[in-house]
């Protein structure tokens, strides 16, 4: 049975008795010497290459992917008795950084800082001596009221660090409850919630029901001193809404990991919005663990069980 390797990661994983490996270009269609494929591992995977395997690949019973979002997979026009498996959780630790990257310069004014560097200026507005709440500006976690919307496992890695931080944390998710002692909110009542919420961490998929959640309503409703973070998916997020609203002072300020579209052209006025700080989709890239998860839900196939973060379809 033939297991095929994307050349974009290096990739070692335990296989089963009878099992090969092969690496192939992701970036290509299929080689027809590997149209028996059983499993195919996606990472970095371009259009084409996705094409080729849902016609040719007529032994696949697998497509794994190492990213957590499979819009791409879906579209590619896989058959039914393939299973096509999400790298939920692979990016947990890596998203969780980059959030909290963002959300720490903004705090912090490290582009400011920065940009005060450049200039050769030790600015007194910057450092010194500082209130730690001053009037109209979140400066510190310390009793910052966190929103996490959209609390899967990115959220729930987050959360504890936020609040060692001093940060209150709430999630929210299609649900309330709560989740890893996190106490979580209904999507529903999300709205009702912002006026009281300091941060805003947007980890939402990208869904028919998610575009453009954050526009002007969610952004009119929180403070103005409110800071956005978006390490979700670009689309849950009204980029002129927002641009607007850092223009207007009715937002603090912040931070995307993710646009729509993306790269994000050079002449989108998004750039100048201030107060914003971007970074080029560079929260995940590195999916941790991805060996293991490959393993698993081989051995799960080989075995009959059920396997990791199958989508339904």
């Amino acid at each position: 049975m033939k297991i095929l390797i994307p050349d974009t990661i290096p990739l070692t994983p335990e296989l089963p008795d009878g099992w090969e490996a092969v690496v192939i270009d992701a970036r290509e269609a299929i080689p027809a010497e590997h149209h028996d494929a059983a499993v195919l591992v996606v990472w970095g995977a371009s259009r084409r290459h996705l094409a080729s395997a849902a016609e040719h690949l007529g032994e696949l019973r697998l497509v794994q992917s190492l990213s957590a979002g499979i819009d791409g997979i879906l579209a590619a026009g896989f058959g039914p008795g393939v299973e096509i498996a999400a790298g939920a959780g692979l990016h947990s630790l890596t998203v969780s950084e980059h959030a909290l990257a963002l959300l720490l310069s903004l705090l912090r004014r490290l582009p400011e800082s920065r940009e005060a560097q450049q200039r050769h200026e030790w600015s007194a507005e910057l450092g010194g001596l500082q209130p730690l709440h001053p009037e109209g500006r979140l400066t510190t976690l310390i009793g910052a009221r966190v929103l996490i919307w959209g609390f899967g496992q990115i959220g729930q890695n987050l959360a504890p660090t936020l609040q060692a931080l001093g940060a209150e944390v709430r999630g929210a998710a299609r649900s309330a409850g709560t989740r890893n002692g996190i106490e979580v909110i209904a999507e529903e009542d999300v709205l009702a919630a912002l006026p009281e919420v300091d941060v805003l961490i947007d980890i939402l998929p990208a869904t028919e029901q998610t575009t453009g959640a954050v526009g002007r309503e969610v952004l009119a409703a929180l403070p103005d001193h409110a800071i956005l973070i978006n390490v979700g998916r670009g689309a849950t997020v009204d980029q002129d809404a927002l641009r607007q609203a850092l223009e207007a002072g009715t937002l603090g300020s912040a931070g995307l990991d993710v646009t729509t579209p993306e790269p994000l052209p050079a002449e989108d006025p998004l750039w100048h919005a201030p107060r914003l700080l971007i970074t080029p989709h560079a929260a995940g890239g590195r999916p941790v663990g991805a060996d293991e998860r490959i393993s698993m839900n081989l051995r799960a196939l080989v075995d009959g069980t059920e396997r990791l973060h199958v989508a339904a379809r």
